[in-house]
């Protein structure tokens, strides 16, 4: 295999560098300094290629050799790995990943390893519909995911058989025929780079959708900004805001030291009336439940005063019982309840703990009167007995004795 060494490093180790960083950056977080570290090696790599002449315009993916495969990828990884980049003009980093982007899709188009379905697709262009849009992004996803699943059969496929190539090493002597475990795993080595370009395919083509409607918002709302006036106009009106605010923080804490806070309201019943208008905060309220009138007063929305009125508010009630007390005077009695139950409790146990009970306790009947009482009853028992044996059952019965 042609290598061509810059800096002491050759390129087959530069690529294996920058995808790792690649996969870092895929899979988790990383930091800015690797990010740019990465795009360096990815950058050296793209020269390197370019110097060796690897590709050519007048070749196909079946006249690449499989060595030469994964450098490919070489332009998807810089433009991910460039639009991960954090600067302050994210406009000019956007375009950058995207012409990278754009030029690994190019290459691959020229090399036939686009689907048919997005050249199409891209032919159409804007004029597609939400539906052919929605069927294209479908179509993708499966593309996506079958390249994923094959990847990882792949993957299984070459660990079982490296497990059983080394069982077997340690078995037999190595004989002839090595030669077509090597063209098997060319040949697997080859569909895992070609099955991992389609996948690198289907993310830039979402990732180009993205980026591109990223830079439109960032550029309509630079417009946006250039033509209100840009800087001065923002700071003028954050002092604007700044000011207001702390006037008012300054106003309420002066006022605080004066005003007496209000009672909180805890009937839901007044809350609801407070809210309608019937009835003002600083009125007093004993939470006296007042049941719920229907018919010509509620319409009104206002309480009856007149006897007249309450007739007429009592045309049309509800078939049901209405209830005789709110939920707050429910609450207060059970608490009531709780209240009587635990200070009974507390007596009970006063009661227990007192010498009266102690007392109490010490008058009850000794255990040698409960022994005497055992031992008339088992005399009582006994003398029963003994009658029973002395008189069997049925014995004083003539007329049960059979006929001689």
């Amino acid at each position: 295999m042609v290598e061509l060494n810059m800096g002491g490093v050759s390129l087959p180790i530069l690529f294996e560098q920058s995808r790792k960083i690649h996969q870092a950056a895929s899979d988790s977080s990383v930091d800015q300094e690797t990010v740019k570290k990465g795009c360096e090696l990815l950058r050296k790599c793209e020269e390197m290629i370019g110097k060796l002449g690897l590709f050519s315009a007048n070749e196909t993916k079946e006249d690449i050799s499989t060595t030469n495969l994964k450098y490919i990828l070489v332009l998807y990884y810089l433009g991910e790995l460039t639009e991960k980049i954090a600067a302050e003009d994210r406009i000019q980093v956007l375009k950058a990943a995207q012409a990278k982007l754009k030029e690994f899709m190019t290459f691959c188009e020229s090399m036939e390893l686009v689907p048919a379905e997005e050249l199409d697709s891209s032919a159409q262009g804007r004029s597609s519909t939400f539906a052919d849009q929605r069927a294209k992004k479908i179509a993708r996803f499966k593309r996506q995911k079958a390249a994923e699943s094959k990847l990882l059969e792949i993957r299984e496929r070459k660990e079982r058989r490296g497990r059983s190539t080394r069982a077997s090493a340690l078995s037999t002597p190595v004989e002839a025929g090595e030669e077509d475990v090597e063209d098997e795993d060319g040949e697997e080595e080859r569909e895992a780079w070609l099955t991992t370009i389609s996948l690198a395919l289907c993310k830039t083509f979402d990732l180009l959708d993205v980026l591109k409607k990223e830079e439109e918002m960032l550029v309509s709302v630079k417009e946006r900004l250039s033509q209100e006036g840009d800087g001065e106009f923002s700071k003028s009106i954050l002092d604007e805001r700044t000011k207001k605010a702390e006037d008012w923080h300054r106003d309420a804490a002066t006022r605080s030291r004066f005003i007496k806070p209000a009672t909180p309201i805890t009937c839901a019943t007044f809350a609801q009336d407070v809210l309608e208008g019937r009835a003002d905060v600083s009125q007093f309220h004993e939470h006296k439940h007042q049941p719920m009138i229907f018919g010509p007063a509620s319409l009104v929305g206002r309480n009856p005063t007149s006897e007249r009125e309450k007739m007429a508010a009592q045309v049309f009630q509800p078939h049901h019982r209405l209830p005789t007390m709110s939920i707050e005077e429910a609450g207060l009695t059970e608490m009531e309840i709780m209240n009587t139950w635990q200070e009974k409790n507390k007596k009970l146990m006063e009661e227990a703990n007192s010498s009266w009970y102690k007392e109490n306790k010490l008058m009850r009947p000794s255990e040698e009167d409960e022994d005497d009482d055992d031992d008339a009853a088992q005399d009582k028992a006994r003398a029963w007995d003994d009658w029973k044996d002395d008189n069997p059952r049925g014995a004083g019965n003539k007329k049960l004795t059979p006929c001689g």
